[in-house]
This record gives structure tokens, sequence and C-alpha cells, in this order.
């Protein structure tokens, strides 16, 4: 690892009591291990729907790409842990531009990588190097792709984003959810998407507590739990009230 202590903008914290930072580009790092752990990239996503007729863009994957090699180059780890669905569908690193296939190669290159399977990506890469696994064990730390109940259990899949106001406007953007003993990392890809923190789905998975860390441009912020809010901003009690009369 470059980098002793965390850049500014980087939260920091204890993790089943491993250290672990939180950078804005939602990328966890293990300074101890020299290790940085991505998840959820879902490369070659826009391609996918363009082949059923949702044209998007055809740039995530390069945009995505993008923001992990500027991750690795602020943090120099040994390891990168890719926490499944590096790919969107098995066939999805054959339909990548030869330009985004060098980028890849170059960044599996420059460093160790290992890939946890994910139920996009249930095969390993043909193209790229690197082990693959269902599950990575780093000490404490239990890397899988879905979440886990596991103390120590470190996932991805879910894409959480959490929504917080701000200056009367509401934001939404993608978050790390934790509760001290595990962790939901959010999704890095471009095209990947997200499911709020206050969804069953992710609050099945943190009961009791639920610690919410925002990704901003270039920044991390924890967030209280007074200061989440749904996706769909509720109407004045006084206004239902006259809805219901009419």
């Amino acid at each position: 690892m470059r980098l002793l202590s965390p850049p500014a903008g980087v939260t920091r914290l204890t993790l089943c009591g491993v250290e672990v930072w939180l950078d804005p580009a939602g990328a966890l790092v293990v300074p101890g291990e020299s290790l940085v752990v991505v998840s959820d990239l879902h490369l070659e996503k826009g391609s996918h729907f363009a082949a059923r007729g949702q044209f998007l863009p055809p740039y995530d994957t390069a945009k995505t790409l993008r923001r992990v090699a500027a991750v690795v180059s602020t943090y120099g780890p040994a390891t990168i842990l890719s926490l499944g669905d590096l790919f969107h569908d098995p066939q999805a690193e054959h339909r990548m531009l030869a330009e985004d296939v060098a980028s890849l190669r170059s960044l599996c290159e420059g460093c160790e990588w290992v890939f946890v399977l994910g139920n996009h990506d249930p095969l390993p890469p043909a193209l790229f190097k690197g082990a693959a696994h269902d599950e990575v064990t780093v000490g404490p730390l239990h890397f899988v792709h879905e979440p886990d109940p596991r103390p120590g259990s470190v996932a991805g899949h879910l894409h959480p984003c959490a929504v917080v106001e701000r200056e009367g406007r509401r934001v939404r953007r993608p978050c790390f959810v934790h509760d001290g003993e595990r962790m939901i990392l959010p999704a890095m890809g471009a095209f990947a998407g997200g499911l709020n923190v206050l969804s069953p789905a992710v609050r099945s998975v943190f009961p009791v507590d639920m610690a919410t860390v925002l990704c901003s441009r270039d920044r991390t912020y924890r967030v209280p739990p007074h200061a989440l809010r749904s996706d769909i901003r509720q109407a004045p009690t006084a206004q239902l009230r006259r809805a219901s009369a009419s």
C-alpha cells in the first residue's frame, strides 16, 4: 500500500476488529492486507440491454474501469478482490471493446486479482488472470457475493443506496452499510443502479443496528438513521386529507 493513513474524504472504521477505509468510489480498502475490494462492476450491462432493444450509451464499461483504475492508482494495493458480478452476464467479457479488454488486462497484470463468483457471472473469467472462488477469507473477514449472517461477512449483491434531503431536494447516492461486524458494499458499476437501504432486503441483514456511509463525488459521509429517506416523497398530511375528500 502506498498510504499509511486514509486520504481526505475517506471514512476510517473498524469492521470485526479490522481497520478498513471506505473510499468515495465505493471501494473497501483493508490497509493491513494491502487489499482493495470492489463489488458489482456489471461490465457490459449497456451492451446486454442493447442486444434486447433497450439502448443505453455504450460507455459504462470504460467509465467503470476508469473508476477502478483511479482507486488502484491512489492506494497501490498488492491484491484486488472483486466481490462478484464483475460482468453483467456470462458472455459479457466477449463483447468488450478491444480498448476495454486492454484496460482490464492492464489492471489484472498490475497486481494480483481474486474473483468471488456472483449470480451474474457464475463462471471464472476466461480472458483475464486471477483466481476465482465462491468465498475468500482474510483473517476474520469473509468475502462473499450475497449477504451472509456470519460475523465478518463482507458482501455486495444488493447495491445499497441512501436517500437524504439536502437544501430542500432529495439526493440518492450509493452507500456502504454495516453494523460493525458485517458490511454490504455499494455497486461500482456505472449502470449498476441501487436499492434503498430502508428496503426490507437490506434491513433484514441488519435488523438491530445499521450504520450508513454515503458516497459523494469526492468524500464519504456518515448518515444518521433519522436522516435516511425512502425513495417516495410522502405528501403532507393535510394534502392527503384534501385528496381523499375530493
